[in-house]
């Protein structure tokens, strides 16, 4: 059963690729333009750090399969693209591993096929410290994913009902373990809250995994024969919003869900996240077009976004936090309901000269 839910993702996750429904609160941020404020292109880095980490470039292929032959094809595909572009990578969820050790090497060619490129392991909430190290060491992981998915869990037909002991053993897990921890959701977002919690519990990274991309929601519900779980399709925040709710936590932050081309790359590094994940669409471009197609999407992504730190005199992705932004329509509602001062957004280019006299000396 586990196989065929695995390769029934992969189907179902596709043909929500190929009918976009709802609003992308993406497209409700948008920069201010200011003619005079570009750079030269030389001048420019795609560089990352945070959490003492370090990549050269801020997007990575997040979390998508692995555990049956189709799905380990399509990794090795995954693998030789992060590989001949340098951006990391996360394996899929290694339950399916864990559980029958024989599919091993449809999650281990993902190092296998990247020997020098930074890989994150990626378990569930409730995977014990003993099957955590296992999943680390079949990857060679250079950070560890913690997934949480109430919402995908609550529609699957087999999925868990038991939530009361993911805080705890996410605790324990961090503790246990010498890497980097990342919390990352599966496409509903994590909340300001939510966020300040994983702080506590000493999370080195959130990934915030807003709605707007894969709807696992309404993957599992697909899979149900009354299809009676639709009122959870579209569950949740965006990631636009949830970048926005997460400011000023002390956390860094990472981007995924919903991120469809380099402009809303731009813009969620704007918003503050150290870097931007996608899955979906680079999933689609694979299965469509094949590895070539895939590396040859990644360098233009990494080329256009490159562009826009030129044009908007970001010499770095953290740069682009320091960038002028108006909040629109429905995500300005979000923002006011929730306290968040969208029109500090809109200054902070004000905010930085106010710190220079006419000389440019810092007062």
């Amino acid at each position: 059963m586990s196989a065929q839910r695995k390769d029934d993702h992969v189907r179902l996750a596709i043909e929500q690729q190929a009918v976009r429904s709802g609003i992308n609160q993406f497209d409700e941020v948008s920069f201010v333009h200011h003619a005079l404020a570009g750079v030269d292109r030389p001048q420019v880095s795609l560089g990352t750090t945070f959490a003492g980490i370090s990549w050269q470039v801020p997007l990575y292929i997040n979390a998508m399969t692995g555990g049956t032959a189709r799905t380990g094809v399509i990794n090795r595909g995954l693998a030789t693209a992060a590989r001949e572009t340098g951006v990391p990578l996360a394996s899929g969820s290694v339950h399916a591993y864990l559980k029958d050790p024989t599919c091993a090497d449809t999650f281990r060619v993902l190092r296998q096929e990247n020997p020098r490129g930074f890989v994150m392991a990626n378990v569930n909430a409730t995977a014990s410290v003993a099957d955590t190290r296992r999943a680390i060491d079949l990857l060679e992981a250079d950070a560890l994913q913690i997934h949480v998915n109430t919402a995908q869990e609550t529609a699957m037909p087999e999925g868990d009902r038991s939530f009361g002991s993911w805080v705890s053993q996410i605790e324990k897990i961090t503790a246990a373990v010498d890497l980097p921890v990342i919390v990352k959701e599966v496409g509903n977002g994590l909340s300001r809250e939510t966020v300040l919690t994983l702080r506590q519990l000493g999370v080195r990274v959130a990934d915030l995994g807003g709605r707007g991309g894969t709807d696992f929601a309404r993957i599992e519900n697909g899979r149900r024969p009354l299809g009676d779980y639709a009122f959870l399709h579209d569950w949740g925040q965006s990631t636009a919003a949830c970048l926005l709710d997460a400011q000023g936590t002390g956390l860094p932050v990472l981007a995924s869900g919903g991120v469809r081309h380099p402009l809303d790359a731009a813009r969620a590094l704007a918003l503050g996240a150290s870097g931007v994940g996608a899955s979906g669409v680079f999933l689609r471009t694979l299965l469509d077009g094949g590895v070539e197609a895939l590396i040859a999407q990644i360098t233009n992504w990494l080329d256009q976004l490159a562009a826009l730190q030129t044009m908007l005199g970001a010499r770095t992705p953290a740069e682009l936090a320091s960038k002028d932004l108006l909040i629109h329509g429905t995500l300005r509602s979000f923002c006011a309901d929730r306290d968040i001062d969208t029109g500090r957004l809109a200054r902070r280019t004000r905010s930085a000269d106010a710190l220079h006299d006419s000389t440019g000396r810092a007062r």
